[in-house]
Formats: C-alpha cells, sequence, structure tokens
C-alpha cells in the first residue's frame, strides 16, 4: 500500500487475503506534481472489489500483498496538482480509474487505449506492486483521472459515473440502437446501467433477464420493457432481439444470449467470464452469423456520461440500492454480495 503523510484518523478499505476486509488507518504518499489529492465522498463497490474480497482474486489478478480497494469514487478537491494540471482546490470530481500503457509492447488500437497492454486500473492487483484504489478518506490522484461535476450532479448519482461508462461503452460496441429490440442478460449494476443507456439510445424495446426479483425491478425502473425469469429459456429465446448484451459473466448467460439474439443479431459480451475455456454455443452462433462483440471497461465515455446524467437524459438513480458508512465496509460487501437483494452499493467517506 502506499505510505506518507496523511490527515490523522485517515481510513481506507483494504482487502488482505481472502475473506479477509479491514478498515485500515493509511498515510498517503507525498504527490508527485502532476497529482491531486482528492476526499473521498462515496464510493461504489463493484463486482471485482467483492472478488478481492472472497476470493482473494479477481480473475487472474491476484493478491500478493494487502490492496486498498475501490475504483468507482467521487470527491473533491483537496490539494490541487502542482504543476497546475486538472481542476482546482474545492472542484467535485469523479474519477476515471485507468491510466494507460505501453506494457510488454504489444499491438492495440491507438484509439482504444483501454486494451493497452500496460494499463492500470485503481483497486487492481494485475500487476505488483498492486495498484491502490480509492477507497479511502483522502486518495493521491493523477490530475488527469479527474472530472469536473456539473453544478446540481449529486455525489450519489455521480458516484455511477465508472460503472455507467462501461455500460455506455457497451452500448457504442453495438452500434446504433434506435428501434432495435434488445435483450439484457444479467440486470445487476451494469445490465440496469446497460438498460438505462440502451433506452437513451432510443431502442424499441428491452427485455430484461435476471434469476431473481429485485434486479428485474431496478431493470423496470431504469428503462426495461419486459423482464424475464433466467430459467425460462424458451421466453429468452422468443425475444429474437436484434442486440443482446451478456453482463451476467457466466457460460450459461451467454448460451441464453446466444439463444435470445435474432439471426445475423449481435451479441456484446460485457460480463468477464472466469479464465480459461469456457462453454459456448459456438455451432449456433455460427449458423445465424451472429457477431459476438467484446467490450472491455471504457475510453474517455466518461465524460458522456456526466454530462448525460447531469441534464437528465440518463436517468440511473435506481440502481443504487443501499449505502453504508465506510466503517460497516465489510457489511456494505455483505450486502453488495446479495445480488437478490441489492443492487449498487455505496460506501461513504463523509
Amino acid at each position: 500500500m502506499q505510505a506518507a503523510s496523511a490527515p490523522i484518523g485517515s481510513r481506507a478499505v483494504v482487502a488482505h487475503a481472502a475473506g479477509d476486509l479491514r478498515v485500515d488507518p493509511i498515510v498517503l504518499a507525498e504527490p508527485a506534481a502532476d497529482e491531486a489529492v482528492v476526499r473521498i465522498a462515496y464510493g461504489g463497490v463493484c463486482g471485482s472489489d467483492l472478488h478481492y474480497w472472497k476470493h482473494g482474486a479477481a480473475g487472474e489478478s491476484v493478491l500478493r500483498a494487502p490492496m486498498v480497494l475501490g475504483h468507482e469514487v467521487v470527491g473533491t478537491v483537496e490539494r490541487a496538482a502542482a504543476d497546475g494540471s486538472g481542476p482546482t482546490v474545492g472542484a467535485r470530481v469523479a474519477v476515471h480509474p485507468a491510466t494507460p500503457g505501453p506494457g510488454d509492447g504489444s499491438r492495440y488500437p491507438a484509439d482504444r487505449p483501454n486494451l493497452s497492454p500496460g494499463c492500470t486500473y485503481l483497486g487492481s492487483a494485475a500487476r505488483f506492486p498492486h495498484t491502490d484504489g480509492a477507497f479511502a478518506d483522502r486518495a493521491v490522484l493523477r490530475a488527469t483521472m479527474l472530472r469536473e461535476l456539473p453544478d446540481g450532479l449529486s455525489f450519489r448519482t455521480a458516484a455511477l459515473a465508472e460503472p455507467a461508462s462501461v455500460a455506455w461503452h457497451a452500448v457504442a460496441r453495438a452500434g446504433d440502437l434506435s428501434g432495435k429490440r434488445v435483450l439484457v442478460i444479467g440486470a445487476g449494476p451494469i445490465g440496469s446501467l446497460i438498460v438505462a443507456v440502451a433506452k437513451r439510445a432510443g431502442a424499441a424495446s428491452i427485455t430484461a433477464v435476471d434469476m431473481f426479483d429485485a434486479p428485474l425491478g431496478i431493470a423496470t425502473a431504469v428503462g426495461a420493457t419486459h423482464t424475464i425469469h433466467a430459467t425460462d429459456a424458451d421466453g429468452i429465446a422468443a425475444v429474437d432481439a436484434d442486440v443482446v448484451f451478456e453482463s451476467s459473466g457466466s457460460h450459461r448467460g451467454l448460451a441464453s444470449a446466444v439463444r435470445g439474439a435474432t439471426r445475423g443479431g449481435i451479441v456484446v459480451m460485457v460480463g468477464l467470464l472466469p479464465s480459461g475455456e469456457q462453454p459456448a454455443l459456438v455451432s449456433l452462433a455460427i449458423t445465424r452469423e451472429l457477431e459476438l462483440r467484446g467490450s472491455f471497461r471504457f475510453v474517455e465515455e466518461i465524460d458522456e456520461v456526466i454530462a448525460a446524467l447531469a441534464d437528465g437524459t440518463l436517468v440511473a438513480d435506481a440502481v443504487v440500492t443501499h449505502e453504508f458508512p465506510a466503517d460497516d465496509a465489510v457489511r456494505a460487501f455483505e450486502t453488495a454480495a446479495d445480488s437478490s437483494a441489492s443492487g449498487k452499493v455505496l460506501l461513504s467517506f463523509e
């Protein structure tokens, strides 16, 4: 974890190992010239945070040392970058958690830095030393990560900016949704945000699929026109969707996505399946000439998302279902892990 001077009483939510989540005192590194100190207001608990807590790993990113979690954060600039870059003191900001990098030099499209091999992400154990996250009273962050929030946009709503950017990127990967029939497999926070973005994008109908009633209710609140329980295979197949978004992160969800797509349709794979080989309905995808498109994180869509949240064209507040003080982080994580009863869970550091 980072070290140096932070105000007495500063706290951070730290994953030490599988099943070992603590709220620890921390000290912050002295900011570099291009870094600012941000006092965090809210942090949203993400699926990757839950994996580090429950399993000590998120996919192939394995904890090798204690790590501060959290990449969905908003707050106030308390100390601006010394080089004059970025927002000034007092600015209310959301955070873009990625820092692209060349890594091992593997090729990637220049206009898609989210695919850069050396990209780091707040709260990620993909590399060692790990990249600490920002579930803390204060965080030292690159000024380039900070996006100033418009007046009138609350921190609570703005806390959705990062996951909504993942959804926005996924919808962009599908192309124009105007008048299209859309199917969303998995109505957790990302799936429900995809519903909200798809509605804004002009989809004619949006069907949400999930195992549980509560997330289906959230999906309905943000724009789903129909809902189906995940066990209803015939009902899913009958949707005959032009575009399907798979956001459950399971091979069964991917199978449902393929079955629910119309001939010549598009399947956007958003949910991250476990590493290694996975069963898939490849034959059906071939004979229907489906286009399977991956969607990973986002690029600069966060700027558009913040504007849409601020002007009310992206309606997503219903995705937030719970808020806990940072000292109750374990209870917050337990709540977030129960997808039958929660949507997006926020930690408050105020």
